[in-house]
């Protein structure tokens, strides 16, 4: 499959979030975007295939959406709510495609190889380089900002999910009790 298609991808997304991976078929896929499944099969298209897609656009939108977080003035503590904040609008922006690769053998996307077992410096490096400035400027502690970036990365993604998928919360509510918590877990 070409990356470039978007109109495949969108309908993936649409299928996605409707169906949950599991639920998602090239069926449903072809269906929400406007082709037949002959069309997919022709062009080469598999789940596996769009789902790898799906997880590379997700890494650029990412990185899109905690630059400004990045490059914002104030100190580290303030741009580290920032980032942690983004990071919750591409959670609730991805909820399901995040699910379907978290999933077990799909979840190397967010894992770096080794025996280290850390989260992809794709999802880390914003932060642990806020983390870094943060002890430059006193707002922020991180005995090893790597591994705190990690930590970091994980408690907030997952447990935004979990408590925006699986209990309900609004983004509001589910953003102030855990920004709260990790903000506080790493300020000075």
């Amino acid at each position: 499959m070409a990356t470039t298609d978007d109109q495949v991808i969108d309908g993936a997304r649409r299928a996605l979030e409707q169906h949950g991976w599991r639920g998602v078929t090239l069926e449903r896929i072809a269906t929400e975007a406007g082709v037949s499944r002959m069309t997919l099969h022709r062009r080469g298209v598999s789940r596996d295939g769009i789902l790898a897609e799906l997880g590379r656009r997700l890494e650029e939108e990412y990185r899109a959406a905690l630059w400004p977080a990045l490059t914002a003035p104030g100190s580290a503590r303030d741009r580290l709510e920032l980032a942690l904040d983004a990071l919750c609008d591409i959670c609730d922006d991805n909820i399901e495609l995040i699910a379907a690769l978290g999933d077990g053998p799909r979840d190397a996307i967010f894992h770096e190889p080794g025996d280290d077992v850390l989260t992809k410096a794709v999802f880390t490096e914003p932060v642990e380089r806020i983390l870094r400035d943060g002890a430059a400027d006193g707002t922020l502690r991180a005995d090893d900002p790597r591994e705190s970036a990690t930590v970091l990365y994980n408690l907030v993604s997952h447990t935004y999910r979990h408590l925006r998928r699986d209990h309900g919360w609004s983004p509001q509510r589910a953003r102030a009790g855990l920004l709260a918590i990790a903000l506080d877990g790493v300020s000075a």
